[in-house]
């Protein structure tokens, strides 16, 4: 497993060890101890996986969860996202700042998305499967969804012009970042 460092420090890209030949390939996606003591650096106990299908020009996001905080370990396993995580932890010296990359089914990255985040992604092939480890449970009376073209961000997500952006309901009416009650 390698991991690789990005722009926010407590958000990771993690590289997983593929082995393949001629009849496909076998990796790890999931190890404990290595997760604690290299992407985490503390004990994580995740206790919900969800697993999501979209169409190209979904986007998901950005959310969080005003309780029951969650941090994710998000993989795509079919197709390919842009996947974008926003420090919403006001006490952090990287608050308000976002960090992007694209997670696809071919290049097998995770990403650590810790507490603290909210959390998108937008659909760049024709359909796309995206799996998630949670450290904690859904709860649909917290989630909260942050505007995903809010001007304070400055997101530069790679929507191509002529395509039809899908959103949910909840998405189009986000709330602005500076309406962010996070802790």
């Amino acid at each position: 497993m390698k991991v690789i460092a990005t722009s926010i420090p407590d958000v990771k890209i993690v590289e997983a060890s593929v082995f393949g030949d001629d009849r496909g390939f076998f990796m790890e996606t999931w190890n404990q101890r290595k997760f604690d003591e290299d992407v985490a650096g503390e004990k994580t106990l995740f206790v919900q996986d969800n697993h999501s299908k979209s169409q190209k020009g979904t986007l998901r996001g950005l959310h969080y969860q005003s309780e029951n905080t969650q941090g994710k370990l998000v993989r795509v396993v079919s197709g390919e996202v842009y996947d974008v995580v926003v420090d919403i932890r006001r006490v952090s010296p990287t608050y308000g700042q976002w960090f992007g990359t694209y997670l696809s089914s071919e290049n097998k990255r995770q990403l650590w998305v810790p507490k603290g985040f909210a959390h998108g992604f937008y659909v760049t092939s024709d359909t796309a499967e995206f799996v998630y480890k949670c450290t904690d449970y859904y709860n649909s009376g917290a989630e909260v969804s942050i505007k995903w073209d809010d001007e304070i961000l400055n997101i530069q997500w790679p929507i191509v012009q002529s395509e039809k952006l899908s959103l949910s309901e909840r998405d189009q009416n986000g709330i602005k970042f500076d309406g962010v009650e996070y802790v």
